[in-house]
């Protein structure tokens, strides 16, 4: 890790320098709280407790929800099972590099450069500090500047308002509405999609 001098011993306001120092400590892969990584086969249990979380199915997915095992997750960690046009990344904290969730790039069409965003904390403990927000941040960064995407767009379950501030705070805007295109216990809800351009990720950075 480069080496950066301590505030009292540098010149310049201690916010400046803090900006500085956030510019060198992060990198493509490195945030403030997590980094990209990696899937490996060790992931899979965890990914495998992970899918009996109804509720953390349920606001990744409008599908219908099912718990799978290990071995199908050791399947779809084998390089290239998602194709060419998706890039998917391990989420590990900084702090003690434990596994906390994932974040992908699917969908893309090159042509277009466009692509679509998931993502998903599986470990509870860990929703809400602000570790999605910093993978948000990574995973559009690399979007932008190694993919050289134009647009990122996702969509969301209506009834998710944790998540649609969180997207929001992003930088992404809401585009539209499926109406009642989600039928959860009974209750219809819409679909929000959503969407950032790169031009408007630089201006909010």
């Amino acid at each position: 890790m480069p080496h950066c001098l301590p505030v009292e011993g540098r010149k310049g306001n201690p916010q400046q320098i803090q900006e500085e120092d956030d510019q060198v400590t992060e990198t493509l892969f490195r945030g403030k709280l997590v980094r990209l990584a990696p899937a490996t086969r060790d992931d899979a249990e965890l990914f495998a407790r992970w899918s009996q979380d109804a509720d953390y199915l349920r606001n990744q997915d409008t599908d219908y929800a099912r718990p799978y095992t290990a071995e199908i997750y050791i399947e779809r960690f084998n390089p290239g099972h998602e194709g060419p046009n998706a890039v998917v990344f391990n989420l590990r904290t900084l702090e003690d590099d434990r596994l906390i969730g994932f974040v992908a790039l699917h969908t893309i069409e090159w042509n277009n450069q466009a692509g679509l965003l998931a993502i998903g904390i599986g470990e509870p403990s860990y929703r809400g500090r602000g570790y999605g927000a910093d993978a948000l941040r990574l995973i559009l960064r690399y979007a932008f500047h190694e993919l050289n995407l134009h647009r990122v767009g996702l969509d969301v379950i209506s009834d998710n308002a944790q998540a649609i501030r969180a997207y929001e705070r992003a930088g992404f805007r809401q585009e539209g509405v499926q109406r009642e295109a989600v039928l959860r216990d009974g209750q219809r809800h819409g679909r929000i999609v959503m969407g950032i351009l790169r031009e408007e990720w630089e201006a909010g950075r």
